[in-house]
């Protein structure tokens, strides 16, 4: 007889903890660091418990998966704020703009002069992450390391609100080495945000300075 899942609320306890450990061994304080909990491709079902035991922070990975599925749980559990973490298309950067509370894969040129155009259509300022390709990966998304003062700059001549940079290292290799070079890049850039760290490294990201981990396995269980 298999052991039963775990509740909702242990898991999110059991993640708390862990980020509390890891601020406390880096001498930082624990609610500066925002959980972020991925539900992409989670049923509301599965997301509601996690409201319930208090996560306040969620991310998706698609514009139209957040449409179907958060207009109805944020009307029934005011007070959640949402968070777009994967790649954006250009021409669903209105939609964004109206749905999402931070945007963390701002990551070209074309992506800058969407957003800049949906938020003054919208009139509202959405905090953005430059996501930055940390590995130098060709299949990934984010700005190369040489073209990130160019993008940049473009965001501060369009006043797009960027508050810091995300990365995703490379699967299989010591993500500490990646973590670092984001938060130098971020303090090189005076930027306070650092959107690193996952379900199986958020506590070396916290203690290399990450601001904001996302973390989806540990909270939800793998996805099929």
């Amino acid at each position: 007889m298999s052991a039963p899942a775990p509740e909702p609320a242990d898991l999110l306890a059991a993640v708390r903890a862990r980020m509390a450990h890891a601020a406390t061994i880096s001498q930082r304080k624990v609610d500066e660091i925002t959980l972020v909990a991925i539900s992409k491709t989670h049923p509301t079902d599965a997301i509601r418990p996690l409201i319930e035991a208090g996560q306040r922070v969620f991310g998706e990975n698609r514009v139209q998966e957040a449409e179907a599925k958060w207009p109805a749980l944020r009307e029934a559990h005011p007070g959640i704020a949402l968070h777009l973490v994967g790649q954006l298309q250009s021409n669903k950067a209105d939609e964004a703009v109206l749905l999402f509370d931070c945007i963390h894969s701002l990551d070209r040129p074309s992506l800058v002069a969407a957003l800049a155009k949906a938020m003054d259509k919208a009139g509202r300022q959405v905090p953005c992450f430059v996501q930055v390709n940390i590995g130098a990966e060709e299949q990934k998304g984010g700005c190369a390391i040489a073209d990130l003062p160019a993008l940049l700059a473009e965001t501060r001549v369009a006043a797009l609100p960027v508050i810091g940079l995300m990365c995703v290292p490379p699967l299989g290799i010591e993500p500490a080495p990646f973590f670092a070079l984001l938060d130098k890049l971020a303090s090189d850039h005076g930027l306070a945000g650092r959107s690193m760290g996952m379900s199986d490294d958020f506590e070396t990201a916290i203690m290399l300075g990450a601001t904001h981990v996302r973390v989806g396995s540990a909270l939800f269980g793998a996805r099929a």
